[in-house]
C-alpha cells in the first residue's frame, strides 16, 4: 500500500469508508435541518422557548451515548460486526421515515423521537467503527485508515450540514425536500453496507450484561487496567471538549465578534473542517505510517497557540454591522482568524488520529469495541461538561466568546502537560521524532521481519551516540533498549532513555552488581512478550568497522531462548555523533536530513545464535556503506 489513498481502492475498506460516511453525512442532514426548523418555526410547533428547545435537543441525542455506548460494546465484541452494522442501517432507514414524517406534518414529537434515535443509532455504531478497522487493516495501514475516518467524517459533518440548510431553507417545499434526501440517504447507505466484508466475532463467549449502569462501571475497571489506552482515552475526550467548545461558539463569535452573516458562519465552520481533514492526512505521511506518539504533543501545542492567537487577533476589535461574506474575506484583519482556524483544524487533526490508532492497537482484540464504546461515554461527558463550563463562564463570570476561547487553549496547555507527566512517553517520542525528522532521513528496509508480538532480541552494530533513536524511529514495536550506563545518563538523552525504560549495563570490573542487574531486567523483559535491543560490541567504533561481538547474547538465550534478529544501522559513521576524525559532537553536522538505513535480516532461532553467526551477519547486512 504506497499511501493511504490507496485504501479506497480496496474492497476490503471503501464500503466501510462509504457507510460511515453517508451516516455522519445524513446524520448532519437531519440536525441542521431541524435547528434552522426549529429556529424559524418553533413557535408554531411548540411553547417551549428556543433555549430550551435548543438545550433539549442537545439531551435528546447525547442521552444515548451514556445508556446504550456500554452495551453496543459488548454486542459489537460478541457478534460479527458486519451483520450489526447492516441491522443499524436497516433501523436507520426506519428512523428516517419517522424523521420525514414529522418533517412532511411538522410534528415536533415525531422529530424529537427521531432524534433521540438517531444518538441512539450513533452511539451503536461507534464501537464498530473503530473496533473493525483493526480486523480489516494492517498495522502499516492503521494511521492511514484512521485518518481517512476521521477525513471523511469531517467532510461529511460539514457537506451534510451544509446541504440540510439548504434544502430547509428552499420556499416553499423545503421540509418535503430533506423528507425525501434524509430517507434516499439511509437507503443508500444500507445498500452500500451489504458490500463490507466480514469481521468475524472478537469474543463469541461473552455473555451479554444489559444493565448499562453496571457495565459501564465494569467497562472503566478493564481500560483503567491499561494505563497507557485510559490516558489516550482521557485525550481524546479532551480534543472533544475542546472541539466542542470552539464549534458551538463559532455562529455567536461571527456575528458578535466579527460582525459576520450566516454564510461567513458557513466558511469559517469549512475552514475548521477542512484543517482537520487536512491534519488528519497529512498524518499518515509525518509518521511514516505507524502509530506515531509524538505527533500528539505536536497536535497539543498547535491547539494552544493558534486558540490563543485567535484571542489576540479579534482582542479590542469592534465588530461593525451585519458583514457579507465577500466584504468579510476582503478585510485583511480577518486573515489572521482564518489562519488560526485552519491551524487549530490542522493540528486537531495531528492531535486526534494518533490518539485513535494508539486505543484501537493497544486495546485488548476481545475487548476493543468495549474499550471504544468506553471511550465514547467519556467523550460525551466531556462535551456535555464543555457546554456547562461554557454557559458558567459567559453568564456567570460574564466572559467574552474571544475570552472563552483563549481560557480553553490555556486549559488545553494545563491538562495537555498532566497527561504526559502521567505517560512520559508522549512527550518522548516526541522529542525523538522532532530530532530524526530534523536531522534524518530514515530509510527502513525488511522492518517486516521484527515481529508483531512475542519476545526476540534485536542486535545491531554500534556506531554512533545516536544510533538508540535512529533505531526507536524505524522500529514499530517499543524496545527496551540495553545501554552503557554513561550514556545512560547523559543529560537530556538519558530522560529519552529512561522513559523508553531502557537497561543500563556496566562490565564486570566496573559494577558487577549493576551487571547482574540489567541481566535480570532482560530476561524478565523477554519473559514478559518485549523486544530487547542490544549493541553486541560492547561499544561506539572509533574507525568505522565493527569490533568482535561479545558473549553477553550467549548468556541471555540461556536464560531466555527467544529468536534473535540482525539489524544493520548504514550512514551514521561519520556523522556529528559518531568518533570518526576525533571524539563524538566535535564537529558539525554534514548536512540537515543526512540519509540512513535501517536494515532488518531474518530471524534466528536461539539455538542457532553464536555471537560470531551474529556479527557475519550484521556485516552481510551493513555491506561498505558505514
Amino acid at each position: 500500500m504506497h499511501n493511504q489513498f490507496d485504501l479506497l481502492k480496496t474492497k476490503r475498506f471503501l464500503p466501510f469508508f462509504c457507510t460511515q460516511f453517508l451516516g455522519a453525512f445524513n446524520d448532519n442532514v437531519f440536525k441542521q435541518s431541524l435547528i434552522i426548523l426549529l429556529a424559524f418555526n418553533a413557535a408554531s410547533m411548540t411553547t417551549l422557548s428556543p433555549s430550551i428547545l435548543a438545550n433539549l435537543c442537545a439531551g435528546l441525542f447525547i442521552l444515548p451515548f451514556f445508556l446504550f455506548s456500554a452495551t453496543a460494546g459488548q454486542l459489537a465484541d460478541k457478534y460479527e460486526k458486519t451483520l450489526l452494522i447492516k441491522i443499524i442501517k436497516a433501523c436507520e432507514v426506519g428512523i428516517m421515515l419517522i424523521a420525514a414524517i414529522g418533517f412532511h406534518f411538522q410534528q415536533l414529537p415525531l422529530l424529537l423521537i427521531a432524534l433521540f434515535l438517531m444518538g441512539v443509532h450513533s452511539s451503536a455504531f461507534g464501537p464498530i467503527k473503530y473496533a473493525i478497522l483493526p480486523q480489516t487493516l494492517t498495522k502499516n495501514e492503521l494511521v492511514g485508515g484512521n485518518a481517512l475516518v476521521e477525513t471523511g467524517t469531517s467532510l461529511a459533518i460539514l457537506i451534510g450540514s451544509m446541504l440540510g440548510g439548504f434544502l430547509i431553507a428552499l420556499k416553499p417545499d423545503g421540509r418535503e425536500f430533506v423528507s425525501w434526501a434524509v430517507l434516499l440517504i439511509a437507503i443508500i447507505g444500507f445498500i452500500v453496507s451489504w458490500k463490507i466484508p466480514r469481521a468475524e466475532s472478537a469474543n463469541k463467549d461473552l455473555v451479554i450484561n444489559w444493565n448499562p449502569f453496571s457495565e459501564t462501571w465494569r467497562n472503566f475497571i478493564f481500560i483503567r487496567q491499561n494505563r497507557t489506552v485510559l490516558l489516550s482515552i482521557m485525550g481524546i475526550s479532551w480534543f472533544w471538549f475542546y472541539g466542542a467548545t470552539f464549534l458551538t461558539q463559532i455562529p455567536n463569535y461571527t456575528k458578535q465578534v466579527l460582525g459576520g452573516d450566516e454564510h461567513v458562519v458557513t466558511f469559517l465552520l469549512t475552514i475548521f473542517s477542512v484543517g482537520i481533514g487536512l491534519g488528519s492526512l497529512l498524518c499518515e505521511r509525518l509518521s511514516d505510517k505507524k502509530v506515531e506518539l509524538g505527533l500528539v504533543p505536536f497536535g497539543s501545542i498547535g491547539l494552544t497557540c493558534f486558540g490563543v492567537d485567535l484571542y489576540f487577533a479579534t482582542h479590542g476589535l469592534q465588530p461593525e454591522t451585519t458583514t457579507t461574506f465577500l466584504v468579510f474575506i476582503q478585510n485583511p484583519i480577518h486573515y489572521r482568524v482564518i489562519f488560526d482556524l485552519l491551524g487549530i483544524g490542522i493540528f486537531g487533526g495531528f492531535y486526534i488520529v494518533p490518539l485513535y490508532a494508539l486505543v484501537q492497537s493497544r486495546s485488548e482484540p476481545s475487548h476493543r469495541a468495549r474499550t471504544i464504546a468506553g471511550n465514547n461515554i467519556v467523550n460525551a461527558f466531556f462535551m456535555v461538561f464543555s457546554a456547562i463550563l461554557a454557559v458558567i463562564l459567559l453568564n456567570v463570570f460574564h466572559f467574552s466568546i474571544s475570552e472563552l476561547f483563549l481560557a480553553t487553549a490555556v486549559l488545553s496547555a494545563i491538562v495537555s502537560i498532566y497527561i504526559y507527566t502521567l505517560v512520559p512517553e508522549f512527550f518522548m517520542r516526541f522529542l525523538i521524532w522532532i530530532f530524526m525528522s530534523f536531522f534524518y532521513k530514515v530509510k527502513k528496509t525488511h522492518t517486516h521481519h521484527i515481529p508483531d508480538e512475542g519476545a526476540c532480541v534485536l542486535v545491531c552494530n554500534h556506531v554512533s551516540f545516536y544510533d538508540a533513536l535512529i533505531l526507536a524511529t524505524a522500529i514499530r514495536r517499543p524496545p527496551r533498549f540495553v545501554m552503557y550506563h554513561t550514556i545512560f545518563n547523559t543529560p537530556i538523552l538519558g530522560f529519552i532513555f529512561r522513559t523508553a525504560k531502557a537497561i543500563p549495563i556496566a562490565p564486570m570490573k566496573e559494577d558487577p552488581v549493576l551487571l547482574e542487574k540489567a541481566y535480570a531486567e532482560i530476561a524478565q523483559a523477554l519473559k514478559d512478550g518485549e523486544v530487547v535491543f542490544i549493541f553486541p560490541e560492547g561499544r561506539i567504533t572509533d574507525n568505522g568497522e565493527m569490533y568482535p561481538f561479545r558473549s553477553g547474547i550467549t548468556r541471555i538465550l540461556q536464560d531466555t531462548p527467544v529468536p534473535v534478529i540482525p539489524i544493520a544501522l548504514r550512514g551514521m559513521w561519520g556523522s556529528i555523533s559518531s568518533r570518526k576524525n576525533g571524539a563524538a559532537f566535535q564537529k558539525l553536522p554534514r548536512r540537515l536530513r543526512s540519509p540512513v538505513e535501517v536494515n532488518v535480516g531474518e530471524a534466528i532461532q536461539p539455538e542457532h545464535v553464536t555471537p560470531e553467526l551474529l556479527q557475519e551477519k550484521v556485516l552481510a547486512l551493513r555491506g561498505d556503506w558505514k
